[in-house]
């Protein structure tokens, strides 16, 4: 049994396939763990879900904030976007049941050593504080009262965690560092703006992973989300969106060994 972490798959189906191959996943005895964003830009998200979905028990994906955007979307919240993929989606026979999968999957994920998650973590959060909030963002996410959590999710303020935060802004900062998140300050202020490289950090802020004293250092995350960051594999790091809808690679890395797997864009994934 292995247990193989995959980067944004964003709609790219037949590079997922290329990948699966390459590393000789077994569903019947192997896992998938992937880091979000299944959907929108590339081609063929429908397919993804129903994918992934009919994987069961043999595949954990956490909420990445393109998923995010498809469930507003389907609830008639935000604004399209021009270059968004999700129509097929929106217009399936099986949208209901493919949506409420996806409401239903976390935040974050812990499992061993390992923490999956789809953009960060705070520099103040522990692994299991962390896990904690993540689980309230779900209950309401899951809840029959998940389209008021919709409505009120999305937004960059406040941009800094408290303990005292309460109600909507609190569940704000929660999601937003767990799906949006690449820079911030030491003292854990987000910036949402900069999609760059590290050399890039506006005035005042690092990547998240690197501010001094991070709390979550002592497990491995696995995240993605940042993918002019890269491939970074590094002893408490797996860094794994490396840009496939954007033309370059999908990652997986095999947990057990690190053992590293990487597929080309598929031609009938790559962009325009």
């Amino acid at each position: 049994m292995a247990t193989y972490a995959i980067g944004d798959i964003q709609g790219c189906f037949d590079s997922l396939q290329q990948l699966l191959e390459k590393c000789r996943f077994d569903p019947a005895s192997d896992r998938l763990w992937l880091v979000g964003d299944l959907v929108n830009r590339g081609p063929r998200s429908l397919a993804t879900l129903r994918f992934v979905r009919g994987l069961g028990s043999a595949a954990v994906t956490v909420l990445g904030n393109h998923d995010l955007y498809l469930l507003m979307a389907a609830a008639g919240f935000g604004r399209r976007s021009k270059g968004d993929t999700l129509d097929e989606i929106l217009n399936a026979p099986d949208r209901d049941e493919l949506l409420d999968w996806l409401r239903h999957r976390p935040l974050c994920h812990r499992e061993g050593e390992f923490c999956l998650v789809h953009a960060g973590l705070l520099p103040q959060w522990t692994v299991a504080r962390a896990r904690a909030l993540a689980a309230e963002a779900e209950a309401m996410l899951a809840s029959s009262s998940y389209t008021d959590f919709l409505a009120n999710m999305w937004g960059s303020e406040p941009a800094a965690w408290s303990e005292d935060l309460e109600g909507w802004p609190r569940l704000r900062v929660i999601v937003n560092a767990m799906t949006r998140m690449r820079f911030c300050s030491p003292a854990g202020v987000m910036e949402f703006k900069s999609k760059g490289e590290v050399t890039a950090a506006p005035a005042n802020c690092l990547p998240w992973f690197a501010v001094p004293g991070r709390r979550s250092a002592a497990e491995v995350l696995v995240f993605g989300h940042w993918s002019a960051l890269g491939l970074r594999v590094e002893p408490n790091l797996l860094a794994l969106d490396s840009g496939c809808y954007w033309g370059r690679h999908l990652t997986a890395v095999r947990l057990d060994d690190r053992a590293l797997f990487q597929v080309d864009c598929s031609a009938a994934d790559a962009l325009g």
